[in-house]
């Protein structure tokens, strides 16, 4: 199976503006998701998809294969659909640019999921378990459910499955791992937002609304997502601990 891995590098971020290029422990974020993704797949079927001269700049200083996309992007997945005209191949691999400690093992274990399914899902997204009520009722993570084939029924950034008594209980959350068939980014190419997505802000749930089955692989918890600047501690922390 033919596939390439995109990083998808958006400089002018409205929460958090020149994040790919945030220096932690000496490196930039984008360099750190990029050693990530070479400990699992070769040099030559890495890209970083940026909109912004300096990442590509820092892309080149860094031996970096890189691809310049529009800055009307939507989202990291309208980018992909840009790669996707420029670059051939069967499968996109989308780790996300905020993702500087994302496992290398979860992209292999994505990796055999496309061999598994042979061409039977056309989108692919990592999920675990939630440990912690903090994460379960905050905003900036998003929240999944599945049925029992492990397809996405709904993603949201409110608390889910919820109940009378708002507790957590048990929940799932999103891992920024995917991959998606030449022919879904094709469906997703619409250049406007849908209903669900525009309100809760997740592409994911584009393509639900367009009828695209969205198969779950469960991965581990070690990805810590930088999507505001608080949750640099958090890296920060991680890093310190790295075994």
């Amino acid at each position: 199976m033919n596939f390439v891995l995109i990083i998808p590098a958006r400089y002018k971020s409205s929460r958090f503006p020149g994040k790919p290029l945030t220096i932690l422990k000496g490196k930039s974020m984008i360099k750190h998701v990029y050693d990530q993704c070479l400990k699992a797949v070769p040099k030559d079927s890495i890209y970083v998809a940026t909109e912004d001269k300096r990442i590509a700049d820092h892309c080149k200083k860094n031996n970096i294969q890189f691809i310049m996309t529009s800055d009307k992007c939507l989202t990291g997945t309208d980018r992909l659909c840009e790669v996707s005209k420029l670059v051939e191949a069967d499968y996109y691999i989308n780790i996300q640019g905020d993702e500087p400690l994302f496992n290398p093992a979860d992209i292999q274990i994505l990796i055999q999921e496309l061999i598994k399914q042979k061409n039977l899902y056309d989108v692919y997204c990592g999920y675990c378990s939630i440990d912690s009520e903090d994460t379960f009722f905050s905003f900036n993570m998003p929240k999944v459910i599945f049925n029992k084939r492990k397809e996405l029924i709904y993603m949201s950034r409110a608390p889910i499955p919820s109940n009378k008594k708002n507790e957590f209980k048990k929940g799932f959350r999103q891992v920024c791992g995917y991959a998606f068939s030449k022919k879904s980014l094709e469906i997703f190419d619409i250049k406007s937002k849908t209903y669900f997505e525009s309100i809760e802000d997740i592409e994911l749930l584009r393509f639900i609304e367009l009828g695209v089955k969205v198969k779950m692989v469960e991965m581990s918890k070690k990805s810590i997502p930088v999507d505001v600047k608080e949750d640099i501690e958090k890296v920060l922390f991680a890093l310190d601990n790295v075994k």
